[in-house]
């Protein structure tokens, strides 16, 4: 597969004030509801990872281990939110929490045929909102004073206009080259 080197814009983003959490103006085009996945295991999370990031070069963690999932995943406070439509997984917003009452949104997407139906506002909504009041769910967690993320230009083309709707703001920039294969992975080897 050809290599190529394109300059990949990350842009960081983020709330310090519940306040600024800014709900979808429209509804989804089909009934969404948002679940936390209780345990979250290695299997659900990479099938996540890889069903939302593989046309979109999401790479880091594709040769992570189980056990590196799993060690992820059994941080106290790491949760997994799937938004389903019809029982189907369309998508999930990944939390993680920080120090000094920071929390992460580490990943967010939509799976490709659940993209541009109104899902992914509901969900990033939904998502913030839970990291917003992550401690109460976690006894001895001190109280969420910002919620951040980062998107960047190899992500969904809606991803960086959806945070900002969410009420997120752009707080860093960076511009760097990397490596890339002609066509993303896809959901696992050899699905291209």
């Amino acid at each position: 597969m050809p290599i190529r080197h394109v300059d990949v814009t990350t842009w960081y983003l983020e709330q310090r004030d519940r306040a600024e959490l800014t709900p979808p103006r429209r509804e989804p085009e089909v009934a969404v509801e948002i679940v936390r996945a209780e345990p979250a295991g290695p299997e659900l999370n990479r099938f996540l990872y890889t069903a939302v990031g593989g046309d979109l070069y999401w790479l880091d963690r594709l040769a992570w281990t189980y056990e590196q999932w799993q060690n992820w995943l059994a941080r106290p406070g790491v949760e997994t939110w799937i938004a389903h439509v019809g029982g189907t997984p369309a998508g999930y917003a990944e939390l993680d929490p920080q120090a000094a009452g920071q929390v992460e949104i580490a990943y967010f997407g939509l799976l490709p045929a659940f993209r541009g139906r109104g899902i992914g506002g509901h969900l990033l909504a939904g998502g913030a909102a839970r990291a917003w009041d992550l401690a109460g769910r976690w006894p001895g967690r001190e109280a969420t004073t910002r919620v951040w993320a980062h998107t960047c230009s190899n992500d969904a083309p809606a991803a960086l206009g959806n945070y900002q709707a969410r009420g997120f703001r752009v707080y860093d920039t960076k511009v760097e080259t990397e490596a890339v294969e002609h066509t993303p992975p896809g959901p696992w080897p050899g699905a291209r």
